[in-house]
């Protein structure tokens, strides 16, 4: 899940780490950039962290301890310029320890999967095995989608498709799809689904409106692309996704899990608040079967291969420069390009590329970049066991955190 600046992910509980609409109210209030070049200094959780300048960073250090003191259990943030980089922690790995979140740690990354999955349909592409504006069915008709739905339509949002974790229409409608949050997910975290499953899912409801009409953020039509990158290629995703971008830029610590619930290597712990009967309850979901994300929010990284990654597409060596402005162009009422988001955090600030994302719960990831590649924000954010309020609290740090990042001020409050 995931989505506009906001961006965690795609959570529809009450208390989660944060909702797929506070995601995209909050998108369209905050933003990040960035890419960069080599550094020099950098901190782990223990030692003083250092700016571009090699300058101790109070003022960064502050700002991922707001998102901490405003209740999530802990945040680790990488930030590069063209000169150096600043990383650092703050909170805890784990609940009722005192050890930092490892700067070096992996994470359930959720939605960011998506500008992945669509750098791997455009460089297809790019070779001609797929039209960017070809209707899906043609490559795969055993959905029997609208011809009209184009692959465009797919990687813009605006093919109209149910999204299978449920949909929230205008007046309070809520038709309910696979469990993504609550207590049903929570007791439903282990299970397996297949691509093929969660799209006929989608397919058996009415979709939001006709092809291209609107725009609404769904991952179905994420689940759509991994099944049409695995069609045109003849191979597995994981397969693609290893040949044509992890392994050429080095991304020894990112993943397409599949199945498996385990994180890897060093991480913090992420929490799930959540309410069972007449009760709250706080349940460790480090582990999660994230299958059901298919190609929308299922990989695994860290906030060193995030910015590897988002500085090479920006720069240029994923995808041809005629693709890249395509991908980069906003669209609609969101914003949103070809796997991307684009905006403006506000006055006097420039405009940023990201998509921020988190799974039902647990994390939150961030992954902010100035349109050239030359300034970049990755981060990792975890919940813990506050009763806090994402749809006030995300919007406002993530804000505060954008403008001192990239704005060179500081937002009130």
């Amino acid at each position: 899940m995931g989505e506009p600046l906001h961006t965690v992910n795609n959570n529809r509980g009450r208390v989660p780490l944060i909702s797929r609409r506070v995601v995209v109210t909050a998108m369209a209030a905050t933003l990040l950039a960035g890419v960069a070049t080599p550094g020099v200094a950098s901190a782990d959780s223990t030692a003083v962290p250092k700016t571009a300048a090699g300058q101790d960073s109070p003022e960064l250090q502050k700002a991922i301890q707001e998102w901490v003191d405003a209740g999530y259990a802990g945040m680790q943030m990488r930030v590069r310029d063209q000169q150096d980089e600043w990383v650092g922690s703050a909170g805890v790995r784990k609940l009722g320890q005192t050890t930092k979140p490892p700067t070096n740690g992996r994470f359930w990354i959720g939605s960011t999967t998506k500008a992945f999955t669509a750098t791997l349909v455009l460089q297809l592409v790019a070779e001609g095995r797929i039209g960017l504006d070809a209707p899906v069915a043609g490559y795969l008709p055993e959905f029997k989608l609208d011809q009209r739905i184009t692959v465009r339509m797919l990687l813009q949002h605006t093919s109209g498709l149910f999204d299978y974790t449920g949909e929230h229409y205008p007046g309070g409608k809520v038709v309910p799809g696979i469990p993504a949050a609550g207590k049903d997910w929570v007791d439903n975290r282990f299970r397996t689904y297949r691509p093929q499953e969660l799209v006929r899912l989608a397919m058996s409801k009415p979709p939001r409106f006709a092809p291209g009409t609107d725009q609404n953020y769904s991952n179905t039509n994420y689940t759509l692309a991994l099944l049409l990158i695995e069609k045109a290629t003849g191979r597995s995703y994981t397969e693609e996704m290893q040949r044509r971008i992890l392994r050429p830029l080095g991304l020894s610590a990112t993943e397409v899990p599949g199945t498996r619930t385990q994180l890897p290597g060093p991480h913090a712990h992420g929490y799930y608040r959540y309410q069972d009967a007449d009760e709250w309850k706080v349940s460790d979901v480090t582990h999660q079967n994230l299958s059901l994300l298919a190609g929308a929010g299922d990989m695994i990284s860290t906030t060193q291969d995030l910015q590897t990654f988002i500085s090479a597409l920006l720069g240029g060596k994923l995808l041809p420069a005629r693709l890249l402005a395509e991908m980069s162009k906003p669209h609609g009422k969101l914003g949103y390009g070809l796997g991307l988001f684009v905006q403006a955090p506000g006055p006097n600030c420039p405009t940023v590329v990201h998509h921020n994302g988190s799974p039902p719960g647990g994390y939150g990831a961030l992954m902010i970049s100035t349109p050239d590649g030359s300034k970049t924000l990755t981060a990792s954010i975890t919940t813990g066991d506050a009763p806090i309020n994402p749809a006030e609290v995300y919007p406002k740090a993530l804000d505060r955190l954008i403008k001192e990042v990239f704005c060179g001020q500081r937002a009130a409050g």
